[in-house]
């Protein structure tokens, strides 16, 4: 397996008015886990359902119905902590966290908070090619999801669905490595990235499957690098959390605003209050939730109705046989065995279904650099204008590798291969079939070249003598030769013979 080296990015430095600060900023990714079935319950996790339709009496936590854990849902959590290199811990428990909101029946989450089921781990953050920052992950603990209060349905009144209530969620924790907005979209699409290849969780942060919670400080320069040092926080600056972000680019805009809001606090000689903020995209501005809440604050307890958790090594062994291959070894993979940059090798991998089809047509064509090339510019840029993915797509991976063939075989030129690309794309059809029966074989005949580049140069004396003197010019009769011939000449045969005749 081939190794991508590769450097730290530097810190986002931003400019106060008194001084220069940085960002120091953790995350907590919510992700939904993939299951049909809910962390305690056998109650339905399917999305679009009629409000209140996928709720058991545990969900609405009627008298007397006790939880029992989903096995495949703590299989998929630890998947997750495997992905992500990080500690299976054998033994793990629940506990109550305890608040009061209408959307949670039960006046508590069953989350884990003293004995997570994952513990440390890393995950390496793509920034560009030879340009990655790892980001250390504290743990990762399962829970149950809330339900969800609707406010603007009536003016008088409000309302709530407990169809999410008891979705298992995996809530995983970052240290503060994070230095800059862009960075923290990076990790935020690199942790979904793994998630889906894992199939652990859709990632669809549309309908709030994955979400996150930013915590964002400031601190002076070279106060990071003590932290670093010490692993003491007083280090760092008060941190924010943003909760419940779900957009790439809304958690960049929030990160910069609330650095700068931060930056303009203690400029102005005040001290920032720990607490919990939303951002409001319409106004482009962080605003206060409520003050942070600590752990004791939420009276924390071991769960009464839940036994400790424990898993056998074995069990784990058995997941983590079944892994599939992640996306930093496949991309190291494309890399070494098919020759692509870094940067191709990152657009192919960046979807499980994406890598798979270009290695179809890799495999097929024998050629991975021009099928990278094809898949990319081609395929994609095609399918992006017509709002479709690449699982839509008309064109399957042998028919792209047919007309890869057909280009590597001298049989078609770059231009016929693109008019070519095009019927397949919207007709169908087998592309040497198709080649042979509308008459698009590229000529390679020299004799008949020549006779062209002859009746060419014959007919243009004045454009001869130009080029004579400026040998950029032949350009001109290559392409009066290939319009001559409806394009299917040989472009190199073309080129090789006007240099001749010309005397260039």
């Amino acid at each position: 397996m081939l190794d991508l080296t590769y450097e730290t990015p530097k810190p986002k430095i931003i400019a106060g008015a008194k001084h220069d600060w940085e960002l120091v900023i953790g995350m907590e990714i919510h992700a939904q886990v993939a299951s049909e079935a809910k962390l305690f319950s056998g109650a339905s996790t399917r999305f679009g359902a009629e409000p209140n339709s996928n709720v058991s009496f545990v969900d609405a936590a009627m008298p007397g119905m006790l939880p029992v854990v989903n096995e495949f849902c703590i299989a998929q959590a630890v998947r997750t902590g495997l992905g992500l290199k990080a500690q299976i811990n054998l033994r793990s428990a629940f506990d109550r966290k305890n608040y009061f909101y209408p959307d949670l029946p039960q006046g508590y989450q069953i989350s884990q908070l003293y004995h997570p089921l994952v513990g440390e781990g890393e995950v390496l953050v793509d920034m560009e090619p030879g340009i990655a920052r790892k980001v250390r992950i504290e743990r990762i603990h399962v829970e149950q999801d809330a339900g969800k209060s609707i406010h603007d349905m009536d003016p008088n009144m409000s309302f709530v669905d407990l169809n999410r209530t008891g979705v298992a969620l995996m809530e995983i924790v970052s240290r503060p490595d994070i230095r800059g907005p862009e960075e923290a979209a990076a990790y935020v699409a690199k942790m979904r990235q793994i998630l889906r290849y894992l199939g652990t969780c859709d990632g669809n942060m549309q309908n709030g499957n994955l979400r996150a919670d930013v915590n964002v400080s400031i601190c002076r320069p070279g106060a990071y690098e003590k932290y670093q040092e010490t692993q003491d926080f007083s280090h760092l600056g008060t941190r924010c959390e943003i909760k419940n972000m779900n957009s790439m680019r809304f958690i960049q805009q929030a990160i910069e605003y609330e650095a700068r809001r931060q930056i303009a606090i203690v400029e102005a000689g005040g001290s920032v209050d720990q607490e919990t903020r939303l951002y409001d995209p319409d106004k482009g501005e962080t605003r206060s939730m409520r003050s942070k809440e600590e752990a004791h604050d939420y009276r924390y307890f071991p769960c009464p109705d839940l036994l400790p958790l424990e898993i056998e090594q074995g069990w784990v062994d058995e997941i983590a046989a079944s892994l599939p291959e992640l996306p930093d070894e496949k991309k190291a993979r494309f890399v070494g065995d098919y020759g692509l940059s870094e940067y191709d090798a990152g657009v192919l991998t960046s979807e499980v279904v994406n890598a798979a089809y270009f290695e179809q047509v890799a495999d097929a064509s024998g050629d991975g650099k021009l099928a990278a090339n094809w898949v990319i510019n081609e395929l994609f840029g095609r399918l992006k204008k017509d709002d479709r993915d690449i699982t839509e797509s008309p064109m399957t991976p042998g028919q792209l590798a047919g007309i890869i063939k057909l280009i590597k075989s001298d049989a078609i030129s770059g231009k016929i291969a693109k008019d070519l690309f095009e019927i397949v794309y919207t007709e169908g059809g087998d592309p040497e079939e198709i080649v042979e029966a509308r008459g698009m074989k590229q000529v390679t005949d020299t004799g008949a070249i020549e006779a062209a580049v002859d009746e060419i140069i014959a007919a243009n004396p004045a454009q001869v003598e130009k080029a004579k003197q400026n040998p950029k010019l032949a350009g001109w009769f290559v392409g009066q030769v290939m319009k001559a011939t409806g394009g299917k000449a040989n472009p190199k045969a073309v080129n090789a013979l006007v240099a001749q005749k010309l005397g260039l």
